[in-house]
């Protein structure tokens, strides 16, 4: 089973699964076209038909997440446990396995890895800084040195540049990085690499999960808090979940790490702390009132420049991404097929929908109203780039964002120029709160956390004090640093400057209290129609099927707060359960194909 197979559908031949054989039918049959040398593990069968079963897609489009294993090497009956206890050996006669170097590790650092090495799963909670990546070192040293593979991931391939050169000290060509950004013939040479089994480790973004490697023992899950591990399209899987269901499958040991882990890890699972920087420096951090970048935090940015320093400012959006709005009406410019205002892009000129991508030329004039200029306050990197370029003479800004960093190639070039001191600042959205780590950043400045505060979501104030802590944690890695915070709202924040785990802590007892993750689960029901009254009707039809359900509670259902996107009118319906069975009962009963499904979700907008 499990064997990728050739097969007439139509006029055409398509790739398909075995998934079981059968008595011939009596019906008349095709036959196969080629049967390929290419074939799914059952451990990998096993965990689609859970990914498609409790993320609500296909097992097409589940399948389709892995990357198959090669005949050539063992046969394709297998499961994956016969693969594991096969492939050591395997491995060994290929490889002549010697010792891999280790970093020399602290104390407190040397505890935590005994711990983590008692425990099947276990989550390391250290504060940045503190040397979580020399004990992801350690324990991958020592899976290599036992014949087995190893599952590293990251949230962002921006952090891959930094992490691929300092896992390749120790490792050498046994690395890989694997994500989206990879040309087709680069995939095409590290799968080959790891079929011979010359790639023993493979780093990456989500998609590194479903690599065909042999032997698996051990993923780790860098930044496991970030919502970058949530697939926002079908299958909605959550590569943090799926990580730990793999573990289990396969017998490999999994770690999470977070210097600020997500509630429901922190609840969930078993917890290793290091609670110091492992090189302890001063941070001073000072809380400013305002809405953009003034004279406190330009004179800052000075200072630290001349002082031939390093620094960091972080906006909650990229590009010019704000919206233009008439002073006359108080509408904003919207997209003419979604309910969303454009954003606002000087340096390209022109108005962009990021939920369609339509664009159209700057207007200046309100389609509501007829009022011009029409107006923009909210301020982008492309904004802030020119305003510190304009008061600081000779400053060389990278911007870091998605619209400036669009291949590997210029994330690598912008991360190089940083390293060596080319440029002196990092200027960017929330990629720059990914786990970079550089020696010389003295000071970091925080923008629009209010916002962020101020979002429709059950989780704002976690992320919002995620992130404080996250880019706070981008300075003082080696010298003293400042930290400066733009907030209406010091008191909450002040109030855990020195200790996340208290947030965590009074967070979870309010989530317990309010009914919210991870004391319940939560579903998502989106419905999306070019036809309004169509898709309020599916909407209403859906609510009362799951009227039925007592264990459910249906939260809200309605408009969805962007109520029309690509000209399609959208509804959605959040429901709650204490346990998941009921939920996952009541979400297969009303499943079909006018709704989509998202368990678990992370995104409410």
């Amino acid at each position: 089973m499990g064997v990728m197979i050739s097969v007439p559908l139509k006029s055409t031949t398509k790739n398909a699964v075995i998934l079981k054989e059968v008595k011939n039918p009596k019906f008349d049959t095709q036959e196969i076209v080629s049967v390929s040398n290419r074939y799914y593990t059952a451990s990998q069968m096993q965990i689609a038909k859970f990914i498609s079963e409790y993320y609500f897609s296909s097992f097409s489009e589940a399948i389709s997440l892995f990357l198959p294993y090669c005949r050539g090497r063992l046969p394709s009956h297998l499961s994956n446990n016969e693969l594991n206890k096969n492939t050591k050996s395997n491995i060994n006669g290929v490889i002549a396995i010697t010792p891999y170097t280790r970093p020399n590790l602290s104390g407190t650092q040397q505890n935590a890895y005994n711990q983590i090495l008692k425990k099947q799963k276990s989550l390391l909670f250290g504060v940045t800084g503190s040397g979580k990546t020399e004990i992801f070192i350690s324990l991958m040293a020592k899976m290599l040195d036992e014949g087995k593979t190893c599952i590293f991931l990251m949230p962002e391939i921006s952090l891959t540049p930094q992490m691929e050169k300092r896992l390749k000290v120790y490792f050498g060509e046994s690395v890989a990085m694997w994500h989206s950004k990879l040309t087709k013939k680069k995939k095409e040479s590290i799968l080959a690499a790891i079929e011979e089994g010359s790639i023993r480790i493979v780093a990456g973004a989500r998609s590194a999960l479903f690599v065909p490697l042999r032997n698996v023992g051990l993923i780790i899950v860098d930044e496991e808090h970030d919502d970058s591990y949530k697939a926002m399209t079908r299958p909605r899987y959550h590569a943090r979940d799926v990580a730990v269901l793999m573990g289990q499958k396969l017998g490999a040991k999994v770690l999470l790490a977070s210097a600020t882990p997500s509630m429901g890890s922190y609840h969930k699972y078993e917890v290793v702390k290091l609670s110091k920087p492992f090189v302890q420096t001063k941070k001073h951090y000072t809380f400013i009132e305002g809405n953009g970048i003034n004279h406190t935090i330009l004179d800052a940015l000075q200072r630290h420049y001349v002082a031939k320093n390093q620094s960091l400012l972080f906006l909650p959006t990229r590009g010019n991404f704000k919206y233009l709005y008439c002073e006359n009406c108080g509408k904003t410019h919207l997209c003419p097929y979604c309910s969303v205002g454009m954003a606002l892009h000087r340096k390209f000129k022109h108005l962009k929908c990021h939920y369609c991508n339509f664009t159209e030329t700057i207007v200046d004039t309100c389609t509501q109203c007829g009022h011009q200029p029409l107006k923009s306050e909210r301020m982008g990197t492309v904004e802030a780039l020119e305003v510190i370029e304009e008061a600081i003479e000779g400053i060389v800004v990278e911007q870091f964002d998605k619209d400036s960093i669009t291949t590997a190639k210029k994330l690598k070039d912008a991360l190089g120029r940083f390293e060596s001191g080319e440029s002196q600042m990092l200027l960017g959205t929330q990629m720059l709160s990914k786990g970079h780590d550089y020696a010389n950043i003295t000071l970091s400045v925080i923008l629009g956390l209010d916002y962020i505060l101020g979002l429709a979501d059950y989780r704002a104030r976690e992320r919002a004090m995620s992130l404080l802590f996250q880019i706070a944690g981008r300075s003082g890695r080696a010298k003293e640093a400042e930290v400066i915070v733009q907030t209406g709202d010091p008191a909450f924040f002040k109030t855990y400057l020195s200790d996340y785990e208290l947030f965590i802590k009074d967070e979870l007892a309010f989530l317990e209290m309010a009914d919210y993750p991870p004391f319940v689960s939560l579903a998502r029901i989106l419905i999306a129609h070019k036809d309004e009254s169509k898709a309020g009707k599916i909407t209403l039809d859906t609510v009362t099927k799951l009227k039925a359900f007592k264990d459910v509670e249906i939260v809200g259902s309605g408009k969805a707060p962007v109520e029309r996107v690509a000209n399609k009118f959208r509804f959605h319906i959040l429901l709650r359960a204490k346990n998941r069975v009921p939920l996952l009962k009541a979400l297969h009963a009303v499943d079909c194909r006018e709704i989509e499904i998202d368990m678990d979700p992370v995104e409410f907008s």
